[in-house]
């Protein structure tokens, strides 16, 4: 992919470093000299990351093709293909040039175990119990030197920064499981000071709990989800007293539970729908791939 005005590149890219953060996050680094075009724009910055099958030394990912990749991408048989992604930057560093990524390692333990679903392969889904999907099972076993591809921001004002809050906004929300939680730590780092909000953080063990930085004016909650039970977010949202102002809601988790917060905010509190950014990152029951491949079958 070439030109000036281009908004996304091809980043080849390796492991630097892991760090356990938890039981249920993993931190990958990602270092390699492309980085430095690498243009983050912060807060809750995605991007497409590019994984190698079981077995492969990098990913099969033809992006010499310039804007035909992705047809030539979605033409190598699906045992082959480079597995894709999408993640959020936790961090990233000038020089050297790094990333931090935080993965979400659902049905993987302590050990890096990932028992395989019934077709032989590790199933996605980040319910507790569930078997690791590929992006999980690779980075528990992620070690430096391992290679992969981003796609991302040539950019740093681009279309995959959701969090805008308009200048008028008088307060913030974000409520997010822990498939979004890189992303609030995100915003928080990006937060101007003295920025009024009130977060929720939803994960499925107390030791995942960060110890996020941010600006005075933050009233940051964590929720611990008990295995097999509902999410606690949409009840602790309407249990809560929402400051005066205009405010400015970003949600992000398993689609179904962004669904009902964003609908309680817009016809129970009565804010407007424009003022809501949401994202589905995951479904219950349904793999990235399959999300796709429902995306790219729907009319366009």
């Amino acid at each position: 992919m070439t030109g000036q005005a281009q908004e996304y590149d091809f980043f080849p890219a390796h492991v630097v470093r892991t760090r356990r953060l938890g039981p249920t996050m993993l931190r990958v680094t990602f270092g390699g000299g492309a980085l430095r075009s690498f243009a983050g724009g912060g807060r809750d910055q995605s991007f497409s990351l590019f994984l190698p099958q079981p077995g492969q030394d990098e990913p099969d990912l033809p992006y010499a093709e310039g804007e035909g990749w992705f047809a030539a991408w979605r033409a190598i048989p699906a045992d082959r293909r480079a597995v894709m992604r999408s993640y959020t930057v936790r961090a990233q560093r000038a020089e050297p040039p790094e990333l931090d990524v935080d993965f979400a390692l659902h049905g993987v333990g302590a050990d890096g175990h990932t028992p395989p679903g019934p077709d032989g392969h590790p199933p996605a889904g980040p319910p507790a119990g569930a078997p690791a999907g590929p992006a999980a099972a690779w980075a528990a076993a992620a070690r430096p030197g391992a290679r992969v591809v981003l796609l991302g921001p040539a950019v740093a004002d681009n279309r995959s920064v959701a969090f805008r809050p308009p200048a008028d906004t008088g307060f913030v929300l974000l409520l997010a499981d822990e498939t979004a939680l890189p992303a609030v730590g995100g915003i928080l780092d990006w937060l101007p000071a003295g920025t009024r909000a009130l977060v929720w953080i939803e994960v499925p063990d107390a030791a995942d709990i960060q110890d996020l930085p941010a600006p005075a004016g933050v009233d940051l909650t964590w929720l611990v989800r008990a295995p097999g039970t509902p999410s606690g977010l949409l009840p602790a949202l309407r249990a809560a007293e929402l400051p005066a102002g205009a405010p400015y809601a970003w949600i992000a988790g398993e689609s179904g539970t962004v669904k009902e917060l964003r609908r309680h905010l817009v016809r129970e509190r009565g804010v407007d729908r424009r003022a809501v950014a949401f994202s589905g990152y995951w479904r219950r029951g349904a793999s990235e791939d399959r999300l796709r491949e429902e995306a790219y079958a729907r009319p366009s």
